[in-house]
């Protein structure tokens, strides 16, 4: 006799955790709607035993469309991949409506670029998230699609003020005042800090910048930071340069990757010196950095918490789509970074 499927069976054809599936059937905690009849929809498929328990959802189709709208830039990125992933998750989790995810990413951080895609996402969304550098040309776009209704949030580096309804990130200057801290902490020695940003029009670098300048300033002056350099993002840019600041300055203490292309410092580093002879700080928890944390090349990765940051997004932007948009603005909602050591990997 056939086994009957089971709860790991259902949850694998309805594309959602165990745990997801045993709140559904047991009420342990509230599942969307949607995602109930997604599993109920799943069940009936496979033949699951909780088929007839579950058909009481299909009222979950009676209930709003509400189209999330979300715009991303480095696609290529892990950080962003992981993104990607964590609200491909959390969307099914939504609670009250019927959620869809429109996601895309930005080829390039110009202004021109990301004010285009934005521009683009109005129609096709009820409410728009977006990563963009601070800047004329976005917040022209953002000011046109408020005044056809669309409203937006700027997430992780903030933009637009006074006509976004709100930001959703962490606190970017305790962030680098944070970054700071380890690295007047455990640098070896006098020396000088090298400091990279992904671009001068990035709000949330330069607060991170400002902060971890302010910290050595004050608590640290036997480090000299140099000269921001402008990484652009990229991996390649980051891996010349630190290649070429440890050769040109033996006493080079620390480095301090604000955004992205943390990769080609962890490489560079990992060539050129001594597990530990150089601070490291990096700004996510990837594969390359979590296994720089073990060989003593990072020193502290400050994290975005996805997981809350996107649950947090979904209950802002359900509430901007059902309870129109001119009791919205939220102001700024900081998170609290998860921070990462290589003792508690």
């Amino acid at each position: 006799m056939a086994r009957r499927a089971g709860m790991a069976e259902l949850a694998a054809a309805a594309g959602v955790s165990i745990a997801t599936v045993d709140r559904a059937l047991n009420g342990r905690e509230a599942v969307s709607a949607a995602t109930r009849l997604r599993i109920a929809e799943a069940a009936v498929r496979i033949g699951h035993p909780a088929a007839g328990r579950l058909s009481g959802t299909s009222q979950a189709a009676e209930l709003p469309e509400v189209r999330f709208g979300v715009v991303l830039h480095k696609q290529g990125q892990d950080f962003y991949k992981a993104f990607a992933d964590e609200l491909n998750r959390s969307v099914l989790e939504v609670q009250g409506v019927r959620p869809r995810l429109v996601l895309e990413f930005s080829p390039s951080q110009a202004p021109s670029e990301m004010a285009r895609l934005m521009r683009s996402m109005a129609g096709r969304c009820d409410v728009l998230a977006a990563t963009a550098v601070n800047h004329p040309e976005v917040t022209a776009a953002v000011e046109e699609l408020r005044s056809g209704g669309l409203r937006v949030i700027s997430l992780l580096s903030d933009f637009a003020q006074g006509i976004r309804v709100g930001y959703l990130g962490l606190n970017n200057l305790k962030v680098g005042r944070t970054a700071g801290w380890i690295t007047g902490l455990a640098a070896r020695g006098p020396g000088k800090v090298r400091l990279f940003v992904g671009g001068h029009r990035w709000h949330g670098h330069e607060l991170r910048e400002t902060g971890f300048r302010a910290y050595l300033r004050e608590r640290a002056p036997h480090l000299q930071v140099m000269d921001t350099f402008v990484n652009l993002e990229t991996r390649q840019l980051t891996y010349e340069n630190t290649h070429a600041a440890l050769a040109q300055d033996p006493d080079l203490r620390g480095i301090y990757v604000a955004g992205g292309g943390m990769e080609g410092a962890i490489a560079a580093l990992r060539e050129a010196r001594a597990p530990g002879e150089v601070v490291l700080v990096v700004p996510a928890l990837t594969r390359e950095s979590q296994q720089g944390l073990a060989q003593g090349i990072v020193t502290m990765v400050t994290d975005t918490p996805l997981e809350k940051l996107c649950r947090e997004m979904f209950i802002r932007m359900t509430k901007i789509a059902t309870h129109g948009p001119d009791s919205a603005d939220f102001g700024q909602i900081f998170l609290n970074p998860d921070i990462h050591v290589a003792e508690s990997i």
